[in-house]
């Protein structure tokens, strides 16, 4: 499974995000739209325009925000 975590360094919330990612040890990669274009090109197509991070995919597939992760793993998503 590969994680992407879209996010800025002045994002209390990503850090957050990361935060329990480490915690359940889930590996992922970051990506910090405030310091690379390119990953902000990625960011803006992958999200279909999504304007607050922040913003994760699993497997190439946008599944939201912080929110959206904590429901997953309620849900068993990864046992």
């Amino acid at each position: 499974m590969k994680i992407v975590v879209y996010s800025t360094n002045t994002c209390p919330i990503c850090v957050k995000t990361k935060e329990l990612l480490n915690k359940w040890n889930l590996p992922f990669e970051q990506k910090m739209i405030d310091e690379d274009r390119a990953h902000m090109a990625e960011f803006s197509k992958v999200t279909n325009g999504a304007r607050m991070v922040p913003q994760l995919t699993i497997d190439g597939k946008h599944i939201g925000g912080f929110s959206d992760l904590t429901e997953l793993h309620m849900d068993g998503f990864f046992d």
